[in-house]
């Protein structure tokens, strides 16, 4: 049986490091293109010259040209520019609206029975530009970054109680941005709810250090924004998928009147197998944190509105 097979669309730091996560999964060959002659070419090689001690045993090959990506179950979109100090996810609009725009014309004419993973900035509009310009079901386009909130909120929480991260869960909703929902009340050790293990204060420093970890890290290296975190949440969704685990996983979806919300693509949790998107999971939630969730996707939608500006 002929190996699944990946598209990761742009090889800098986003799209390698999630091109090289894949490839130790195992569980596909791997394409990666970028406009950049050369560039992913010779990150490829790199690879797979390191597969034989990583003990990656699939193809990674890197090309320029779209053709190449034909036959692709999944398409993981990391194409764009990178946030600099002081840019909010939303001020790339513009720039990465054009690029993703472009990019997904080539999904839907060389890998047109595929599922897209997007993974650029700002990550709940450039999931509904896919999804508007594809015409692909709603099941097969959805965005990255739940999974990368909750597992930073998950980090902190263990850095927080010095306990091993594997024993935290957690849960973060809304769009990818300042306006996000970390659901305290579903973040929990070993199944103990965090509201029982720490003071109020400690949960809101979290909440905020959460809200505001992408922007830590620009700060922090000046000239570009994460990769390996990013990078690990897409795998773990591409792997969910292909191999048909039916993981339960926040991810930006389009609602239909879910969390009493329509027509906007936003974070909430749900399960991930070989169709997709499969089932959206409605968690009861405060009314406090209900009006939270609309408050982020009230943020979304205005963003959606500067895109249609845009390009009109």
């Amino acid at each position: 049986m002929a190996n699944a097979k990946v598209a990761v669309i742009g090889a800098g730091n986003v799209g390698a490091s999630t091109a090289l996560r894949l490839a130790q999964l195992n569980i596909a060959d791997i394409v990666m293109t970028d406009i950049v002659e050369g560039m992913p070419q010779g990150k490829a090689l790199d690879m797979m010259e390191s597969a034989p001690l990583l003990g990656i045993d699939v193809s990674i090959t890197g090309t320029n040209d779209y053709k190449d990506i034909a036959g692709s179950d999944i398409v993981a979109i990391t194409a764009g520019v990178p946030r600099k100090p002081g840019m909010s996810r939303d001020d790339l609009l513009k720039i990465n609206a054009r690029i993703i725009g472009e990019v997904v014309d080539n999904v839907v004419k060389h890998a047109p029975e595929s599922i897209i993973v997007m993974i650029s900035n700002p990550l709940d509009v450039m999931t509904y530009l896919a999804y508007n310009k594809t015409g692909f079901d709603k099941k097969r386009v959805m965005g990255m970054a739940g999974v990368l909130d909750s597992v930073r909120l998950r980090c902190f929480i263990a850095m927080e109680l010095g306990v091993s991260v594997k024993e935290v869960s957690a849960m973060v909703l809304g769009g990818h941005g300042d306006s996000m929902v970390p659901l305290p009340d579903y973040s929990t050790v070993s199944g103990i709810p965090i509201v029982k293990l720490l003071p109020k204060d400690a949960i809101d420093r979290m909440i905020a250090r959460t809200q505001k970890a992408g922007g830590e890290i620009v700060a922090l290296l000046k000239t570009g924004s994460a990769y390996y975190a990013p990078a690990a949440a897409a795998a773990a969704m591409v792997e969910s998928i292909l191999l048909d685990q039916k993981q339960l996983l926040p991810c930006c979806t389009k609602l239909e009147g879910e969390y009493g919300l329509s027509d906007v693509f936003v974070g909430v949790p749900v399960v991930l197998g070989k169709e997709g998107v499969e089932k959206v999971v409605e968690l009861p939630l405060s009314p406090e944190d209900s009006e939270k969730l609309k408050s982020s996707a009230d943020h979304v939608k205005s963003t959606i509105e500067q895109l249609k500006e845009c390009s009109d």
